[in-house]
């Protein structure tokens, strides 16, 4: 692609970098918007999937494949509804399937309702409590006593609003009877601790996995795996802990599954610092490491409904495991034989892969790759499991991106050094492209520096139109992976504990000063992006530092004392306490419905600079909450990012017919 590019590079147009025209519009960005946010094989072992979309204002519906290849995929969702679970603000993990009956999470009220396949209705399983009280996620089927065993969360007072109380909510693991009749109270199985993930019921005894967690740890920190057996009336009266007992092992075991066959696999990193799979020997109580290697088979828990492994073959009589793991910035997905140890690699065109769920010879993955958006595809194996025999995209996030194929930058995944001696950090650099212009050999282009959330997400260097919207129109873009970032091991991970507003700014910004000093961008036009925690990275790295001429940020109780330390660190690490400090234009976008980062935080740093005589802006969006889900405000907030270096730091004129804001101390005539 870039090769034919370079070819035909005596004909393109020179043109200041930031000024070039592209088709990749915000509109563009904003219909390819969409996400998938769960899977789950149908009794049938067709596909079902949870996508939003932001032309429907964000709206979450519950999607089944077509029965055919080449047919029509079928909204399982009826008209009203929204398969959306607020738990832990993130959500996830919204709905479960049994042959074909769905027990879903409806957005407005978050009760439980029960929905056959085909059937244009769906049935309340939980009562109407006023206010949205409780919420429910990570649910699973409990064929031994007719009932949905789920996370529930809620506030400890009944009478409030959970949105609005969710300080401190109460969190358990609960089951809810399945009726056709009237809605059911929910019943408590297991509480006591602060956190609960991954209930999952062994198919042939009566018992239970979980994991669960205590501040101020998150899961990935440190969690537990717990089994717990079932009395004849369905309550548990006995439970052992399988890993993360021992004082002496920091582990974080993740993702446990039962195979039919009544076997329990779970995914920890008690070893050598990274997440791989491992058995439950229940007559020994002793856990075995079925494959070792310094790679990720899972990723943290921000939401509920990770599946990074699933069973092969009819009943699980096979004995191989298909799993993905995550090294060196690339995924890479396989069939592990869990009898003799052995991974069989499989060639498919993903470099990244999320999720899997598996059926009989087959496995449905979602992926991507440097030239593939954000995609599900299914996976046919040979008799033996071991090679990939039929590769098909069942849907993807953008069918029509391939239309814009001569604009596409490719990610180059660098290593630079930090400012530890002899320490690496990680990134995805896309250089400016565009195959009608290029820019004039004396002119660096500029360069947008994005900061992940999290702050333990990761970058991951695959087809985002988001980050093309900017190479194509003559920017430079790096994705940086801070310490601190997932992907990389424990260890990595852990360099940010009691380091945030540290490592993560000293990284970005070495980052920008190497590809300074390497010659590929402009040192007088480094701007800096951010979203979440990624905003907060954003801030500090414009208050703290003097590399950065322009940011921009769209704006967890506990997370930070890990992350951030003692008050003393809290108070010097707060960009707010430090406005003076602040010497560069910034504009921010807030969800005024945001409970994860509160609309205040966004306020309170706009009222400081603008009090400074900074340039700066703020755009606040009714309606959405932590992540912007419309596709109206996804388009204006890219626009209005744009135009808004464009205007203050790029010394270019933007292409786009792009209606600025009002930006304060910047558009009013000085006095």
């Amino acid at each position: 692609m870039h090769s034919q590019a370079s070819a035909a590079a005596e004909k393109a147009v020179v043109a200041p970098y930031g000024s070039w025209e592209s088709p990749i519009s915000a509109a563009a960005v904003s219909a390819a918007g969409r996400t998938v946010e769960g899977l789950a094989v149908a009794g049938d072992g067709r596909l079902l999937w949870v996508e939003t979309r932001p032309e429907e204002g964000g709206r979450a519906v519950l999607v089944k494949e077509a029965a055919e290849p080449g047919g029509d995929a079928v909204d399982v969702t009826p008209e009203g509804f929204a398969v959306r679970s607020l738990a832990q603000e993130y959500g996830g993990g919204a709905f479960a399937v049994q042959g074909d009956v769905v027990v879903f999470s409806n957005y407005s009220d978050q009760r439980l309702y029960k929905q056959t396949i085909g059937d244009n209705s769906a049935q309340p399983l939980t009562p109407d409590y006023t206010g949205s009280v409780l919420r429910y996620a990570d649910g699973v089927f409990d064929p031994h006593f007719c009932r949905y065993v789920t996370i529930m969360e809620g506030s400890s007072n009944l009478n409030s609003d959970h949105r609005k109380d969710s300080s401190n909510p109460v969190t358990t693991i609960a089951a809810v009877t399945i009726s056709d009749r009237d809605a059911n109270e929910p019943t408590v199985l297991v509480s006591g601790n602060d956190f609960y993930a991954f209930p999952r019921i062994d198919p042939i005894k009566r018992r239970m996995a979980w994991i669960e967690w205590s501040n101020p740890n998150m899961s990935w920190d440190k969690a537990q795996l717990w089994v717990g057996y079932f009395s004849e009336k369905g309550e548990v009266h006995n439970k052992i802990c399988i890993a993360g007992g021992d004082p002496t092992l920091v582990e974080s075991p993740t993702e446990p599954k039962w195979t039919s066959k009544g076997e329990l696999f779970f995914i920890t990193d008690r070893e050598s610092g990274f997440w791989n799979i491992y058995k439950w020997d229940e007559e020994s109580n002793l856990i075995v490491q079925l494959y070792s290697l310094d790679a990720e088979f899972s990723k943290p828990m921000w939401i509920f409904g990770v599946s990074s492994y699933g069973f092969l073959g009819k009943d699980d009589t096979s004995n191989k495991i298909v799993c993905c793991y995550r090294q060196n910035g690339r995924s890479c997905a396989g069939v592990l034989d869990h009898d003799s140890g052995s991974f069989s690699e499989l060639d498919i065109p993903f470099s990244s892969v999320t999720n899997i769920v598996s059926g009989d010879g087959f496995f449905y993955v979602e992926g991507a790759s440097a030239t593939l958006p954000v995609s599900i595809a299914k996976v046919t194996l040979d008799e033996k499991r071991k090679t990939a025999t039929n590769f098909s995209i069942v849907w993807s996030s953008s069918e029509d991106v391939m239309q814009y194929a001569s604009y596409f930058s490719l990610p180059e995944f660098m290593e630079f050094p930090t400012v530890v001696p002899g320490q690496k950090a990680y990134a995805y650099f896309y250089a400016p492209h565009n195959h009608i212009f290029q820019g004039s050999s004396d002119e660096k282009p500029p360069l947008l520096v994005r900061t992940h959330g999290g702050p333990t997400d990761e970058a991951r260097g695959v087809l985002d139109l988001g980050v093309q919207y900017w190479t194509s129109r003559g920017w430079a873009f790096v994705d940086v992976n801070y310490g601190g970032s997932t992907g990389y091991g424990r260890k990595f991970r852990e360099r940010l504990l009691g380091q945030w507003g540290v490592v993560d700014v000293n990284d970005c910004c070495s980052c920008a000063t190497f590809l300074v000093e390497t010659g590929r961008v402009d040192a007088q036009r480094l701007c800096v992006t951010g979203e979440s925690a990624g905003g907060f990275t954003t801030l500090a790295c414009l208050a703290f530092r003097l590399i950065f001429k322009a940011g921009m940020h769209k704006f967890e109780a506990y997370y930070i004392d890990n992350l951030v330390g003692n008050r003393k660190a809290y108070f010097e690490r707060s960009p707010i306490n430090f406005v003076d400090r602040f010497s560069c234009p910034i504009i921010l976008f807030q969800g005024l419905e945001d409970t994860v980062v509160s609309p205040v935080q966004a306020t309170t740093i706009y009222k400081a600079i603008k009090d400074k005589g900074l340039p700066v802006a703020l755009v606040e969006y009714e309606g959405e909450q932590h992540g912007f889900r419309k596709a109206e405000n996804i388009k204006f907030t890219l626009e209005q990012q744009m135009v808004f270096f464009a205007r203050l730091v790029g010394h270019f004129k933007v292409a786009d017919g792009i209606t600025p804001i009002k930006i304060d101390n910047f558009d009013e005539p000085s006095l």
